[in-house]
């Protein structure tokens, strides 16, 4: 199922930046009084961001065979300029050798590390405050108006065990790698424009260098406690008929006095979950390839893939690049491992508003594992059902009478 959704996604939010750097088509001048080469026209287009086919050029990069015969004792000047040599090694024409390294090695010249970076800075930077400057004042707002939702019922002194050491094991593991992760990779993106008005280059270098080292380290926790996580819960998380109710009364959130039954987890619950794993998963692929840079270029190949779905074209973005330099696959990767990272840390708040100020005695189900068991006949109650039906939680309705 995984294979079938990230592709996806990766159509969707990838072609973003690299719509961004690209910018739309801008029509082609005549060439001809340049004899082929750029024009003033060519040079406003790109100013204004737009996309120009720079074919007439990136492909004009000499021909060796064409050299003019030697004339004298100066011998030729050969068939290449230095202008095409430089335009060759620009576009990754050119045939490099080097005695060490690997295809990376070879580029000499890769101007789109202007366009990451622009974006970087620019939209993604600004697009991400504002999603979770959004998502924590959405919350705020919720809560001032519905406040915390109540127990309704009157409140047994009873518990259910609702989870075991085990299960709040790789759910802490996960949930607060990923906070730490969150909190270091908002330093780093953020560095420069906030940290070093405030406290200046050095401590946000000593910032930095912590942060990045934290970061990488910490990384292979929040993937364990993924696995762990998905293994534990996967078959209480696929979707049924009773997730559709629960849908259809808001899972009783917006309402007062309505409890819509649910199992072990409801569709709310569901949907974290399977948000959680999808989008863990691909910021898990994105990070290993940022561990190890070069060894695990994936986008290319993706982008293939995806083109002969025609999914990008429908959407509007055209062909995707199907050949890259490995330095744009790193960029790329760094793109959209923040992406994921922002949509799913705005997942995430909500996820705790609802387990700590949001809802009486949720806490206690990841705290101790110990749930009241009015809370959780309110809010699953066919899971308290199945668990006395096992005899593992009391059955007041089956508890014998005193004798008289």
């Amino acid at each position: 199922m995984i294979r079938m959704i990230l592709p996806f996604f990766l159509s969707l939010f990838l072609a973003l930046p690299l719509a961004a750097q690209q910018g739309a088509e801008a029509p082609q001048p005549d060439r001809s009084a340049t004899g082929g080469a750029q024009t003033l026209d060519d040079i406003l287009a790109r100013q204004r961001g737009e996309k120009v086919d720079d074919s007439f050029r990136r492909n004009a990069t000499g021909n060796p065979d064409n050299a003019a015969g030697i004339a004298g004792q100066l011998g030729t000047l050969g068939g290449v300029s230095d202008a095409e040599v430089w335009r060759a090694l620009r576009y990754g024409l050119d045939d490099v050798k080097v005695s060490a390294g690997g295809p990376e090695a070879r580029v000499l010249i890769q101007d789109s590390g202007m366009r990451w970076l622009a974006f970087r800075k620019g939209p993604l930077a600004t697009s991400g405050a504002w999603l979770l400057g959004a998502t924590l004042a959405l919350l705020a707002l919720f809560y001032l108006i519905r406040g915390k939702i109540r127990i309704d019922g009157q409140k047994t002194g009873r518990t259910v065990t609702r989870f075991k050491a085990i299960e709040r094991f790789g759910h802490w593991l996960m949930g607060g790698a990923f906070i730490v992760l969150a909190i270091t990779g908002l330093a780093v993106l953020f560095g420069r424009m906030v940290i070093i008005p405030l406290l200046g280059h050095e401590a946000f270098s000593t910032i930095a260098v912590a942060s990045k080292w934290v970061h990488n380290n910490i990384s292979w926790a929040f993937m364990l406690g993924l696995v762990m996580v998905f293994v534990m819960w996967v078959a209480h998380n696929i979707p049924n008929r009773t997730d559709l109710k629960w849908l259809a009364a808001g899972g009783g959130i917006f309402t007062k006095g309505v409890h819509p039954p649910a199992r072990k987890f409801n569709a709310g619950q569901k949907m974290i979950f399977w948000s959680v794993i999808v989008f863990g998963v691909s910021i898990s692929v994105t990070g290993l390839a940022l561990l190890f840079p070069f060894e695990l270029p994936m986008f290319a190949k993706t982008f293939a893939l995806l083109n002969q779905t025609g999914l990008p074209q429908l959407l509007g973005f055209g062909d995707l690049p199907e050949v890259m330099a490995p330095h744009e696959e790193m960029q790329l990767a760094t793109l959209w491992h923040a992406i994921m990272a922002f949509v799913l840390m705005a997942i995430i708040l909500a996820h705790i508003y609802i387990g700590s100020v949001g809802m009486e005695g949720a806490f206690e189900a990841m705290g101790s594992g110990e749930v009241e068991e009015q809370w959780a006949r309110e809010h699953h109650a066919l899971w308290l059902d199945e668990l006395q039906e096992k005899g593992r939680a009391a059955d007041p309705a089956k508890a014998a009478t005193p004798a008289e």
